[in-house]
């Protein structure tokens, strides 16, 4: 039988990233693109927190969830206001060890909270949907290059 630090560090397989945002300024909407370049601040032309809140990331799976729980059938991710959407791996369960997106090394640093503006931008309820569902936020501990469809993976 496997020990639980083994079953802790088993992944089905990698992640992979599908969607990057660039906040060009306070409040601006994102704008999608195919690849960023992200320093130790963040994602160049991202008006976003150097420090712990470098990135913020948020899993695709659960999007349809928080469209769900507003009374939508779908839901955009650049409404969500973070950065990169990662599916495929399950980042809570990353959280203790970092990971690794095309040369980008990430650490996880807290939840992402929802703000008051989710309640503006979703409706009635949206501030409570994003709960427990509004990504991580991460620090950058070696910059890197990013490009859709890298993988995404653990950084043991």
């Amino acid at each position: 039988m496997r020990s639980l630090a083994e079953l802790r560090r088993s992944f089905a397989g990698p992640g992979r990233l599908d969607w990057i945002g660039l906040r060009p300024a306070r409040k601006a909407d994102l704008i999608a693109v195919d690849n960023a370049v992200v320093g130790l601040d963040g994602l160049a032309g991202d008006h976003g927190r150097p420090g712990k809140r470098a990135v913020t990331l948020i899993q695709a799976e659960h999007l349809p969830v928080i469209a769900a729980l507003v009374g939508r059938g779908t839901l955009a991710p650049e409404v969500l206001r973070r950065n990169l959407v990662v599916s495929g791996i399950n980042l809570t369960a990353l959280r203790e060890f970092g990971l690794r997106i095309g040369e980008l090394r990430l650490k996880f640093e807290c939840p992402c909270a929802p703000c008051s503006r989710m309640e503006d931008l979703l409706g009635p309820g949206g501030y409570v949907a994003m709960r427990g569902h509004g990504g991580w936020c991460c620090s950058v501990t070696e910059p890197g290059e990013i490009r859709l469809a890298d993988p995404v993976l653990p950084d043991y």
